[in-house]
């Protein structure tokens, strides 16, 4: 198993490409069960979950090419010869029950496993489920299986989603474009993925309108067509490479980056101290002073401050100056990364879905284990800012939504190597 062993040497210098988004190519990907024709997305990330989802999508008869160093995927379904996602392939990632509305809605019948639990929180598929019957699916779950019908094929209907849910929105959205008649999507998700996946599904032929608002419209058409597709930019690697220079000081331009997709985390990013300025090229990121502010950090579903920012944010907010409160309220049991930030010297009192951070001067380094995603590359954002060596283990977990993470900091001169764990 690896490790990164991350050693703090000062300010970073440079500039760090950013990669398409990981969730947005999740979705993307099974799009192309919609059609017989040809699937391109461009700008793909190069990550374990992309390889996870290309497994199952050719364990259905789908076929998936990686390509430009796999940055293009050429995606084909013409020859579906199986509508069952097995268990063995779907533990391994949430993602994959997405595969569900967009089988269901072009052959009418699909049975996926259900995913099951989560390090970050249970996460039902209920919602999808939901939906999905809104559209006239007939639905029954046994043995750990979804078995879903559309004998005359899904119907238009109005789905209200109780509770935002980007998983769900995106499922209900790919069945809605073949359904027969208008489908309403109601209080939901408005990331920029559902965007993407929107501006995708156009491409192919799909009638939508009002995506990025709480009210999506879907006209069904009888069959959708091939496309090229540039996956869009991915906000969250964005946002974790924004805080590298706001940790260690220096200055990192972040290629490819939006101020539209991170506005939120900007701002907050404004208010601890740190300058982001947008350009041609990208975002550019400096820290003011020697030292952040602390600042309250609440998470809420996009446009509000993104969950999957909250443990690097917290990473940062060990080193302000001042007490910081940071409350979780999309996932619950997410703050497993604070215990191992308290290994390096970090002072965080966790009470349910709320942090208090007392900033300190300085981490110290320390070995440390990965939890989850976005728990690993706090930890090594850590890293960055302590006085001696950090050794981040369990590293499988970073390299689901993060590529070349070594390869990246090192260009602006931070110390990081990966190592086989003897």
């Amino acid at each position: 198993m690896d490790q990164i062993i991350v050693t703090g040497n000062g300010p970073l210098n440079g500039a760090i490409p950013i990669a398409g988004a990981k969730n947005a190519c999740l979705t993307l990907m099974p799009a192309t069960l919609l059609s017989e024709e040809p699937l391109t997305l461009t700008n793909a990330p190069r990550l374990s979950d992309i390889r996870t989802m290309t497994a199952l999508l050719q364990s259905l008869g789908a076929e998936v090419t990686a390509m430009n160093d796999g940055k293009v995927l050429a995606l084909s379904s013409h020859g579906l010869d199986n509508h069952t996602a097995d268990y063995d392939i779907v533990r391994k990632m949430r993602a994959s029950i997405l595969v569900l509305g967009p089988m269901l809605a072009r052959d009418g019948h699909a049975v996926v496993s259900l995913p099951g639990g989560c390090a970050i929180g249970a996460r039902p598929v209920d919602l999808h489920l939901k939906a999905l019957e809104a559209m006239g699916a007939e639905l029954d779950l046994r043995e750990g299986y979804v078995h879903a019908k559309a004998p005359g094929g899904l119907k238009g209907g109005v789905v209200d989603f109780p509770i935002v849910s980007v998983g769900a929105t995106e499922n209900a959205l790919m069945a809605a474009t073949l359904a027969k008649g208008t489908t309403v999507l109601n209080n939901a998700a408005r990331e920029p993925e559902i965007v993407d996946l929107a501006q995708c599904l156009r491409r192919m032929g799909a009638q939508i309108e009002g995506e990025g608002t709480s009210e999506i419209t879907i006209q069904g058409v009888d069959r959708l067509n091939g496309a090229t597709h540039p996956v869009v930019t991915d906000r969250i690697e964005l946002g974790t490479y924004m805080l590298a220079p706001a940790i260690c000081g220096g200055e990192v331009t972040c290629l490819g980056g939006r101020m539209d997709l991170v506005a939120a985390f900007a701002e907050k990013l404004d208010e601890a101290g740190v300058d982001v300025t947008e350009t041609p090229e990208g975002l550019t990121v400096k820290r003011r002073g020697d030292r952040v502010r602390a600042v309250d950090v609440t998470t809420e579903p996009f446009p509000g401050f993104p969950t999957d920012l909250q443990a690097q944010m917290m990473a940062l907010l060990c080193t302000a100056d001042g007490v910081s409160v940071l409350e979780e309220k999309i996932f619950e049991n997410r703050f497993m990364h604070a215990p191992e930030l308290l290994r390096m010297g970090a002072k965080i009192e966790v009470h349910g879905g709320t942090a208090k951070v007392t900033g300190v001067e300085r981490l110290k380094g320390a070995p440390v284990m990965a939890t989850d995603l976005r728990a690993s590359v706090s930890l090594i954002l850590a890293g960055l800012a302590a006085e001696g060596e950090t050794v981040v283990s369990r590293v499988y977990h970073l390299d689901r939504g993060y590529e070349r993470v070594e390869e990246k900091l090192m260009a602006c001169g931070a110390k990081i190597e990966r190592v086989r764990e003897t």
